[in-house]
């Protein structure tokens, strides 16, 4: 199963992130992974978290647009190069990343990268193929 992803529309204004981190945590929701895309007045809050559906109905109590999208998060070799393995893999494809960010689980060794694209089955596939390995989202999820 492919890890699901929160992503919130976001007005950029002081203690909107705090409204939206208390929601969740008054929701017992655990936070693995966190990025804001912004512009000068909103932004895009992007989460991936131990309950997505849990979460989604958390955000939206407390007054936020939100939806859940797949995601693919994937084990990054830590050498020179490792991200440019993948993109190539991606462009010779003709695979589109909409967009990346990276974070760290608590018990992995290695850096993830979470990735949204246009064709994630074959994004999955391409990636396997060439050794990438592709975490699991009750992976993720678990303490």
């Amino acid at each position: 199963m492919n890890a699901k992803q929160l992503s919130v529309f976001i007005e950029n204004k002081k203690g909107h992130i705090a409204t939206l981190a208390k929601a969740i945590k008054n929701k017992g929701i655990d936070v693995r992974a966190i990025s804001v895309f912004d512009t000068n007045e909103f932004g895009i809050l992007r989460l991936v978290v131990d309950d997505p559906e849990k979460a989604l109905t958390a955000v939206r109590e407390a007054g936020y647009a939100a939806k859940i999208s797949e995601v693919l998060a994937a084990e990054l070799a830590d050498k020179p190069g490792a991200l440019y393995e993948i993109f190539s893999l991606f462009d010779e494809a003709d695979i589109n990343i909409e967009y990346i960010y990276s974070f760290v689980m608590r018990n992995n060794v290695k850096p993830l990268i979470i990735l949204k694209v246009d064709r994630m089955d074959e994004a999955i596939k391409l990636l396997s193929d060439n050794g990438v390995r592709i975490v699991d989202a009750d992976e993720i999820y678990s303490k």
